[in-house]
């Protein structure tokens, strides 16, 4: 029989040399001492101390960026704080297990292309040992893709991505086919949920707050997400004034730096790109005059009345420039084909038109035999 003490006090005689503990709660010594049915004991062994960290948890992260065009690539990469070794890991979009294992290995998860299927909130797990011990799960990321030539937009009335507290902003579904059934719907740091004052496909919010920051789309009957935006409201006295849709390449990028109160007027405003600064001004604007995907990234101003959110700049390319494109790569593809469909052509016609010798050969056979 053997006897299992935990810091002095027997807590268990058992017959089993193994003792589990099915649940570690926290520190204490475990030792034990073996006894025969004669009543020989053995010495006490010596003391092992049991140390009982935090539960594990699961952290994902995501590269480039969870704002997304269909088609672009994304990964997201799920690790475990304070411990990479020996972690199989699960993956979930919208509280729904994701089994596409082709997707997800060693800890990432990859959709390449994107597609607007994709778009939802994801959350990762990590197991290891027999039986399985799993972390907590991760905190949340919002994956938002946006169709190319989407048929419904999200119209926000003002147009901007970053708002004042206490201001009014309006949100309306519109379909080139036909407006009804769509709502509007929004990710805030809580849950999912619809808009508070909706009329038809419009949601009008008369006071914002900052926990009125999120994402806004418009979802269909059915559950077909379309056109997600971000938005953004700030308590502070300063916003950076620019488009909540993408910027066409090509195009000119303006960005104002708005004050909540616009006496006195904006004498000097800095303008950043990813934590660097871009320009400086004293008109309180910047523009960039021919827009190229280099200049996407996170933008913000600053003032000396205070300093804006951040806001991501994502440039798409048009309609006609991936029309262009796509024409000359089959141009290029199909040239090497094309000149030899033209020489196997010429042949053949030289084949099955005989030459003028041929011919005048056929017409003195043709009067000797007649």
């Amino acid at each position: 029989t053997f006897s299992w003490f935990k810091d002095g006090s027997v807590i268990r005689d058992v017959t089993e040399r193994l003792y589990s503990i099915t649940s570690v709660s926290d520190r204490a010594e475990y030792s034990c001492r073996g006894e025969r049915s004669d009543s020989q004991r053995s010495d006490t062994s010596a003391a092992v101390t049991l140390t009982v960290s935090a539960e594990a948890q699961a952290a994902v992260r995501v590269s480039p960026q969870p704002w997304l065009t269909e088609g672009d690539s994304v990964t997201l990469i799920c690790e475990v704080t304070g411990s990479s070794t020996g972690w199989t890991f699960s993956w979930f979009r919208d509280d729904d297990r994701l089994s596409d294992s082709s997707r997800g290995a060693g800890g990432s998860y990859t959709l390449s292309p994107a597609a607007l299927q994709h778009t939802g909130v994801y959350t990762c797990r990590a197991e290891r040992g027999r039986p399985a011990y799993y972390t907590k799960n991760s905190s949340t990321q919002t994956l938002w893709i946006t169709g190319v030539s989407p048929s419904v937009s999200l119209v926000v009335t003002p147009n901007r991505s970053q708002h004042f507290s206490s201001d009014s902003l309006s949100l309306s579904c519109e379909d080139q086919r036909n407006s009804a059934g769509w709502t509007v719907r929004r990710y805030t740091d809580r849950n999912t949920e619809g808009c508070s004052k909706q009329t038809g496909s419009t949601c009008r919010i008369v006071s914002l707050s900052t926990s009125d920051s999120g994402v806004y789309w418009c979802q269909s009957e059915s559950g077909e997400k379309r056109h997600p935006l971000n938005i953004t409201v700030h308590n502070g006295d300063v916003i950076l004034e620019s488009s909540v849709d993408p910027v066409i390449e090509g195009d000119t990028l303006t960005l104002h730096c708005l004050h909540r109160s616009t006496n006195p007027s904006i004498l000097r405003a800095d303008f950043y790109k990813d934590g660097s600064l871009v320009q400086n001004q004293t008109t309180g604007e910047m523009s960039i005059t021919t827009v190229s995907k280099s200049h996407e990234g996170f933008y913000y101003c600053k003032t000396e009345r205070g300093e804006s959110l951040h806001s991501w700049i994502s440039v798409r390319v048009s309609e006609g420039q991936i029309s262009v494109s796509s024409i000359l790569s089959f141009l290029l593809a199909a040239c090497p084909y094309l000149l030899s469909t033209v020489v196997l052509l010429f042949k053949c016609y030289r084949a099955r038109v005989p030459s003028a010798e041929d011919q005048s050969q056929y017409a003195v056979t043709e009067e000797t035999s007649t």
